[in-house]
């Protein structure tokens, strides 16, 4: 008898129990694991880190130092303070060029077959690589706000929280477009020319590099159908006083610049969801 015992537990261990499904992986262990891979392997090249930052503080202070009061405002602000909001833009801009490249890094080295025919959701492999290159952008943005004390303008350090959520938000939805394109292309020179034609003119058509006023009228309506001109408006304006700062209102900023980036990141998923040879080639 007890042997009997002792070959029904065994073959009780030894055999699967019909009513047991495969373990799953988990959607945010998914994200969580993508998310910390981007964030890594950028931190892991100095070079990147470095050229990332030192290239929009060399067009700052060139730029502003060049300028000097030739444009002031009627705050008295002069080109340095004026294009500040623009140079952290411009530092989250080159933060989603460069960590959109991984994508098609990743397909050369068949990481992303690998990613893709796991058992999770696309919107999970999407996700996770978009919040990688957005926290990325957003440090690297965030590092130039100890420079606004070197600014003549009275700035109030309450509004820095402020000020680094719109730089992440900014962040989130250029790095959501980067990879819609990312996905699309196999090469890098490809990946560079439409960066190149997208998103450098948002940038220079944004009120980063020169003011709407005054603009010819063609150039104004660019300028107002722009998405990211509304967010480099909020992070003039969370910066400094409203007396100094023309354009949208606050709300409105807040509004388009979040809504860009949810816009953006539902047409990564949907590209990253469609079946396509190219993605796994």
């Amino acid at each position: 008898m007890a042997d009997h015992g002792i070959t029904a537990t065994a073959s009780e261990q030894v055999l699967p129990r019909p009513d047991r499904q495969p373990a799953r992986p988990s959607f945010w262990l998914s994200v969580t694991a993508l998310w910390l891979r981007e964030v890594r392997g950028f931190y892991r090249q100095p070079a990147r880190v470095v050229a990332g930052i030192a290239t929009p503080l060399i067009f700052w202070v060139v730029l502003g130092a060049g300028f000097g009061t030739s444009l002031q405002s009627s705050g008295g602000a002069g080109y340095s303070e004026f294009f500040f909001p623009g140079a952290v833009a411009l530092v989250v801009l080159f933060a989603s060029i460069f960590s959109s490249i991984s994508i098609i890094e990743d397909r050369r080295e068949g990481f992303l077959l690998s990613v893709l025919t796991a058992p999770v959701p696309r919107s999970s492999v999407v996700l996770g690589k978009i919040l990688g290159a957005t926290t990325i952008g957003a440090i690297q943005g965030a590092a130039f706000l100890p420079l606004v004390p070197l600014l003549d303008l009275p700035v109030s350090w309450a509004a820095m929280p402020e000020a680094a959520a719109i730089i992440m938000a900014m962040a989130f939805g250029l790095t959501s477009l980067g990879f819609y394109f990312a996905w699309k292309l196999n090469s890098m020179q490809g990946f560079h020319s439409v960066m190149n034609m997208v998103l450098m003119p948002m940038w220079l058509l944004s009120g980063a590099f020169f003011p709407v006023e005054g603009a010819s009228p063609w150039i104004v309506w660019l300028m107002k159908v722009n998405p990211m001109t509304y967010g480099v408006t909020g992070l003039r304006r969370t910066l400094f006083s409203d007396q100094l700062v023309a354009g949208p209102s606050q709300p409105v900023c807040w509004a388009v610049t979040l809504g860009f980036g949810l816009l953006c990141f539902a047409l990564a998923v949907r590209q990253a969801s469609r079946p396509s040879a190219d993605a796994l080639s």
